[in-house]
């Protein structure tokens, strides 16, 4: 099966039209979160209330939201919560042992017969798995799998099928030039806004929000792609140039992130899903605030800067030596913007970082990589146009599955093993894919899978067992 997420028409007229609809959703969250500031200030000693809590989950309209907060001030009904009960975890590790054991797949068939590469478990060759994805409302919590994540299975059984794949891996040459690039247009963007003598030093407020949005927002979605490349080594051989490269690239996000989203990134590749482990879980308090309120929804992605800075620090790890390099770089380089572009051309950056990161087509990826939009696939790739300036990274399951391959050459992984990646569902429109998270009701910050460490380890092991039984 092979389901794809776009609309009937043309996907890219697609883009355009939701692009539109995007930045009117940005600047309506944005104005009715100011407005709503104030009153909900005074009311947040309340919040955590079971009943105002209820009715953050149950309405829409800011407007009812803010008077049923108002309501449960004055109100001495507190109706008890509804208990809903976790996603059902699946029985994959039971039948996956009972295959190895009995050295035949659930249809009876011996295993040297099924296949001519190692079956790891019962996923293959795919390694979709079986869970059933959590639903807002109908499930408390993200959604459990018994066993280990896909990737690095699947990545064993594309090698053993075609082991050219491994002249793809290597650092991209382009990736250096394109960093400096896009560093220099953005900081001579804020020269211009800010400086006495820049460019635009007169303009309004408007066209400056309209080109932090469109400009300096989507330039800031691409320096996350950037530093991401920097985090795998993928820019340079050695370790150390690509982390100088990612603290250029940091230089345009006033935030001190590359070390740190590089410590953390390559704890996600290593135990995704693993609950308390894997920094790219949603935290607690965004299922339990959000679940699938629209308006809430639509607020969670506006404000998505702020919950990915929060996951990483939630892990209370104390920092590594080049993370305190990159506060000691960004402090510095903050201080030279301001002094050089002043004032507005620094909120330029910021502004750019948050609507860059936001409600963004360019920060689209956030939601598509990982959040699941079916039962039993917890990553998702996307192919459409957003590539181009975006440097491949909607190819996901891809990156995944081979994390020593550049972005360049992410494509051609795609092309040599289409019998995996064109047959697992993917998106072709990142406005549809933040459209259909904040617009569907069986979609949330909790449509995510997890899993046990415990879980994850004996599927790990399922590895050995499966090529003792091939040599056998």
């Amino acid at each position: 099966m092979s389901a794809v997420f776009s609309s009937d028409l043309n996907a890219d007229l697609w883009d355009v039209y939701m692009f539109a609809n995007l930045v009117v959703i940005q600047l309506s969250t944005s104005v009715c979160a100011a407005l709503a500031w104030l009153p909900v200030a005074a009311l947040q000693s309340r919040l955590t209330r079971d009943y105002s809590i209820r009715l953050m989950m149950e309405h829409d309209s800011v407007h009812r939201f803010l008077s049923a907060m108002v309501f449960a001030q004055s109100s001495n009904r507190q109706p008890a919560m509804t208990t809903l009960p976790n996603p059902p975890l699946p029985d994959t590790l039971a039948r996956t042992l009972r295959m190895q054991e009995t050295g035949k797949t659930d249809e009876g068939v011996a295993l040297s017969d099924s296949s001519d590469t190692p079956i790891y478990d019962v996923r293959h060759p795919t390694y979709l798995g079986e869970w059933e994805k959590s639903v807002p409302y109908v499930h408390d919590g993200i959604a459990q799998d018994d066993l280990d994540e896909p990737h690095r299975k699947r990545a064993m059984y594309l090698l053993d099928k075609h082991p050219d794949v491994k002249e793809l891996a290597g650092p991209e040459w382009k990736t250096k030039y394109i960093t400096v690039a896009t560093v220099s247009i953005q900081l001579a963007l804020a020269y211009a806004f800010g400086a006495p003598d820049g460019y635009f030093r007169d303009a309004g407020w408007f066209p400056f929000l309209v080109c932090a949005y469109f400009v300096g927002g989507s330039i800031t979605a691409l320096f996350g792609v950037l530093i991401h490349e920097c985090a795998h080594n993928l820019a340079f051989k050695a370790n150390f140039p690509n982390r100088i490269l990612g603290l250029i690239a940091n230089v345009g996000l006033i935030v001190p992130i590359a070390s740190s989203f590089r410590r953390y990134h390559l704890i996600h590749h290593a135990y995704q899903g693993v609950e308390g482990v894997d920094p790219d879980l949603p935290l607690g308090i965004e299922l339990k605030l959000v679940r699938g309120n629209k308006f809430l929804k639509a607020l969670w992605v506006f404000c998505f800067p702020v919950l990915y800075v929060a996951r990483g620090a939630a892990m209370l790890k104390p920092p590594q030596k080049w993370e305190i390099i990159n506060w000691i770089w960004t402090i510095s380089t903050d201080l030279a913007v301001y002094h050089f572009c002043g004032g507005r051309g620094f909120f330029y950056l910021f502004l750019s970082l948050w609507f860059g990161y936001g409600l963004h087509p360019g920060a689209a990826h956030f939601i598509q990589e990982h959040y699941s939009f079916e039962d039993g696939q917890e990553t998702y790739s996307y192919y459409g146009s957003g590539n181009i300036p975006y440097l491949n990274i909607g190819f996901h399951n891809e990156h995944h599955d081979h994390m020593s391959i550049p972005w360049s050459r992410l494509p051609l992984l795609r092309a040599r093993a289409p019998e995996i990646y064109d047959t697992i569902p993917y998106h072709t429109s990142w406005c549809k894919v933040i459209y259909d998270f904040i617009m569907r009701d069986d979609i949330g910050p909790q449509s995510r899978v997890g899993r046990s460490e415990e879980a994850h380890k004996a599927g790990r092991a399922t590895i050995a067992a499966a090529r003792k039984l091939k040599r056998e």
